[in-house]
């Protein structure tokens, strides 16, 4: 059964009535995620799928959902493992039929051993099938059998579904814009994602390994109250910082070096992510924080931009526009900041019409050697959270509701010999997780220290209780 403090079975079936007012008509199928091996007889610890989750708050694996709004009295049916009292004894203890009603609320339940006799005659007579195909093979093999068996009661006046839709695009809307329950736990993550960052900070010295670090923020989120990471933690000393999806975390933690971690963790199945840099000794050199101090002046520009009516990809272009000019200003690039990100949009355009090959044709020095990636994404159940980015050629504006990250960087790699020495080596992203709203932007990860002072007075409060407790 959910272990889980924040269940409110309330919040589910408003979420549900919501999606069914958008179906129109017909019947959705929605499947648990499945439990997957690790290595020999043990399984990856598991986690329920983000859009059956969304739905039924039910975190069992092996279970199916079905919503149908135009059914006289079963709108919310279950399909969960049975009640067996020898397997919860060795696997945990289980919902079964009745729980699935009496806790979860299904107007009915049924042992998941019965669904190829039930689950036809739900789906019978419904014009329309919501079901999310693609993703596994073997599920879209019982669909297809569900659907052949209702094909076959046409003698005996039934008929089968002639369109299939897709459920995503009525769930990732919904969970796109972001209403007050699932704010709340958003909030709840993005504080405690950042007690975790503070608890790091304070506790690094060099000498340490980078899992030790993590082990730091690991434990801060759990004993706060989270059960689960949201994506596996980037804890990236010296130059590794300039990886951008490293996840070794298996290096000492110098004297004289920056450290970047990006890690968030989850509340009620919603993630924070969280992005820091501090200096190892507790103090940013003159180099590093003036590289630091041009990433953060980028993302506080870029968080103003998160404003109802903003094209999503101006909130990166206004940080491209400050990290161009601080990369001229430190001289990791030449020329006018302005012409050097037109160039760069240019030869893109020209890749995308095939008058350039990337193969075979030179790219204009630019930014994006320092700074490769997007600004933002979607944040939510998923870390990359779901929800459209543009329409053709047209970027989605935010809107209230929306949560997004903004993570600016700058990387500058050891091995470089175009750029001053005293640069290389330094990696540096800062990575907040940002509410639009009516109003000004609601930095959900605020309580994360980022500018140089206060990061430094964390490091310092730190040392102070490492000596006092010897």
């Amino acid at each position: 059964m959910s272990s889980s403090a924040h269940f409110n079975a309330d919040i589910f079936k408003r979420r549900r009535a919501e999606f069914m007012k958008r179906m129109v008509g017909g019947v959705a199928v929605i499947p648990a995620q499945s439990m997957r091996l690790r290595n020999g007889d043990v399984y990856f610890e598991y986690r329920q799928d983000s859009d059956f989750f969304y739905l039924t708050g039910f975190e069992e694996p092996g279970s199916l959902a079905i919503l149908t709004p135009g059914h006289a009295e079963h709108k919310f049916v279950l399909f969960v493992p049975p009640r067996d009292k020898t397997m919860e004894i060795w696997n945990g203890r289980r919902a079964g039929p009745e729980g699935a009603k009496s806790v979860y609320g299904a107007d009915a339940a049924f042992a998941i051993e019965e669904i190829e006799k039930v689950l036809p005659d739900y789906v019978k007579n419904n014009k329309v099938l919501y079901v999310h195909l693609g993703d596994d093979d073997e599920f879209e093999k019982r669909v297809m059998g569900w659907l052949n068996k209702v094909r076959a009661m046409k003698r005996q006046g039934h008929n089968a579904p002639t369109e299939l839709h897709d459920p995503s695009e009525i769930l990732h809307e919904m969970r796109l814009i972001k209403n007050d329950d699932d704010l709340g736990f958003m909030r709840a993550a993005g504080k405690l994602g950042s007690a975790g960052h503070r608890a790091a900070m304070a506790a690094t010295r060099p000498g340490m390994f980078e899992y030790q670090v993590q082990a730091e923020f690991e434990y801060a989120c759990k004993k706060g109250g989270s059960q689960r990471l949201g994506y596996p933690s980037i804890v990236a000393s010296g130059d590794n910082a300039n990886i951008l999806h490293y996840h070794e975390n298996n290096m000492v933690c110098k004297d004289g070096d920056l450290i970047l971690m990006d890690a968030g963790c989850e509340v009620a199945m919603y993630t924070s992510d969280i992005t820091r840099c501090w200096p190892v000794n507790g103090k940013f050199s003159a180099a590093q924080k003036e590289v630091y101090e041009w990433v953060l002046k980028a993302q506080l520009a870029s968080i103003d931009k998160c404003r109802p009516g903003v094209p999503f990809m101006d909130v990166h272009w206004k940080s491209v526009e400050v990290l161009t000019e601080g990369m001229v200003a430190m001289g990791l690039l030449k020329g006018d900041p302005k012409k050097i990100i037109a160039d760069q949009k240019q030869w893109d355009e020209d890749v995308k019409n095939k008058k350039k090959d990337p193969k075979n044709d030179k790219a204009p020095k630019s930014y994006r050697e320092f700074y490769m990636h997007n600004t933002s994404h979607w944040l939510g159940m998923d870390v990359h959270d779901v929800g459209v980015y543009r329409y053709g050629e047209k970027w989605r504006e935010l809107a209230p509701g929306c949560v997004l990250t903004v993570e600016p960087g700058i990387y500058i790699a050891a091995e470089r010999d175009d750029v001053p020495a005293k640069y290389k080596g330094i990696g540096v992203r800062i990575e907040d997780d940002v509410l639009v709203t009516k109003g000004d932007p609601e930095v959900l990860t605020k309580d994360a220290p980022k500018t140089v002072s206060e990061i430094e007075a964390v490091m310092a409060a730190g040392a102070r209780e490492l000596v006092g407790s010897r």
